[in-house]
């Protein structure tokens, strides 16, 4: 069963291009027709995309690697946020900064200044600064929990990306692609869909179009999650039984060992002298009677 359907992505507005003179010819297996010097998107293809890119982050998910969210349009800010908390991806939706993948030590050094000012926070730092450094401070805190506070928890680089409007955000593809990183897109009839490995053509500047879509994709990582928690439990559960059939069949060998170990050994046979035969006897009286 599919996880959208025509009805839905149709009404959510998901089919509107761009003007036909803004078009990229690259898209044009994508286009259904044009109207009214607007392209339309093929729903058709559109609902096959989804489900494609679905099960694909479904099994990365499933697989406990990261995918990051990246959005810093308007319209697609909040529901970049929401729908990427709900499964507890990270994201970035104020500004992508040049390099946060391909620089990603240095991300992660500047991430770790969060941390030193939150640390001056609780171990009584702060009440030892004046007001102006109190207030620098506070002042770049907050700028980094703007542009970075989505990602302080990625302590390595993710697995895919998730894009909306890839040509707002081609530094991110461009990124992405340079590392070998997969890359799903919401991409619009300007939008060049070459470079990217996921494609799903659909109006990329209709929030609703973008929460339908962005749904579809986040209900599939949630199931590969809930599905690799189900495993991890079997896991955990088989292993258990098996160590407690170790500890159960342990004493056993323990008891038997220990009934072999105390059992007397058998005493060794007592060396007896060999009885002597006629011959020797006879040859000693005939010797007594020579002497006598």
């Amino acid at each position: 069963m599919s996880r959208t359907n025509f009805d839905q992505l149709l009404q959510a507005g998901a089919h509107f291009g761009h003007l036909s003179r803004k078009w990229n010819p690259a898209m044009a297996p994508y286009i259904f027709m044009e109207r009214n010097g607007i392209h339309i998107i093929d729903l058709n293809k559109t609902v096959v995309k989804v489900d494609e890119a679905a099960n694909a982050l479904k099994q990365i998910a499933k697989a406990g690697k990261k995918i990051l969210f990246v959005s810093t349009k308007k319209q697609a800010k909040d529901v970049i946020a929401e729908k990427a908390t709900s499964v507890g991806m990270p994201y970035v939706n104020e500004r992508w900064a040049g390099g946060t993948l391909t620089n990603f030590p240095t991300i992660r050094r500047t991430i770790k200044k969060m941390a030193t000012i939150d640390k001056m926070m609780t171990d009584g730092t702060y009440a030892n600064l004046n007001k102006r450094e109190l207030l620098q401070i506070t002042r770049q805190r907050a700028k980094l929990e703007k542009n970075l506070g989505s990602i302080v928890d990625l302590t390595r680089l993710p697995s895919a990306l998730f894009v909306v409007d890839v040509l707002k955000e081609n530094i991110a593809v461009r990124e992405a692609n340079k590392l070998g990183i997969p890359v799903f897109a919401m991409v619009d009839t300007n939008s060049d869909p070459r470079n990217i490995d996921f494609v799903i053509p659909s109006n990329d500047d209709a929030k609703d179009a973008i929460d339908v879509i962005l749904t579809a994709c986040c209900q599939a990582i949630a199931e590969g999650l809930a599905e690799r928690k189900v495993e991890k439990a079997d896991e955990k559960a088989a292993q258990e039984q098996e160590e407690t059939e170790t500890l159960e069949a342990k004493p056993k060998r323990t008891r038997r060992a220990r009934k072999s170990e105390s059992a007397p050994a058998p005493a060794a046979p007592a060396e007896t002298e060999p009885a002597p035969d006629e011959t020797t006897i006879v040859d000693a009286e005939t010797s007594k009677a020579s002497v006598l």
